[in-house]
């Protein structure tokens, strides 16, 4: 299992400290200092089975500064998304669990996480 992680977010420390309490095998990565690639983000959103504008965290100043709240959420437009979480990653949604099983979860909630945990 890998967590993709930001050590500022609260829901990241949350999550890693779940993982630890309950000596989870996992493998962090701070996305911010080693940003997933374009391949990397369409396998995690093929996990997760999402669209990456459900993953993209639009508050972020950065999406109005690119003009991402302007871009259409649609099949036409996927592939732009996907490089502005690429070329972005400030703006991927946190934290991501990806599971030894081939799926995917954001982990912003106790019942993800006892899920997660019940499935490690």
């Amino acid at each position: 299992m890998e967590i993709w992680i930001n050590p500022a977010c609260s829901k990241c420390r949350t999550a890693v400290g779940a993982l630890d309490d309950a000596g989870a095998s996992y493998t962090q990565r701070r996305y911010l200092d080693t940003p997933p690639t374009v391949a990397e983000i369409e396998d995690v959103l093929g996990r997760l089975d999402l669209e990456p504008w459900h993953i993209a965290r639009m508050n972020e100043p950065i999406a109005a500064e690119i003009g991402l709240k302007t871009v259409p959420k649609d099949s036409a437009h996927r592939a732009d998304w996907v490089r502005a979480l690429a070329e972005h990653p400030k703006l991927i949604q946190r934290p991501i669990i990806t599971l030894d099983d081939g799926t995917a979860v954001v982990a912003r909630d106790d019942e993800t996480l006892a899920r997660v945990l019940g499935a490690s």
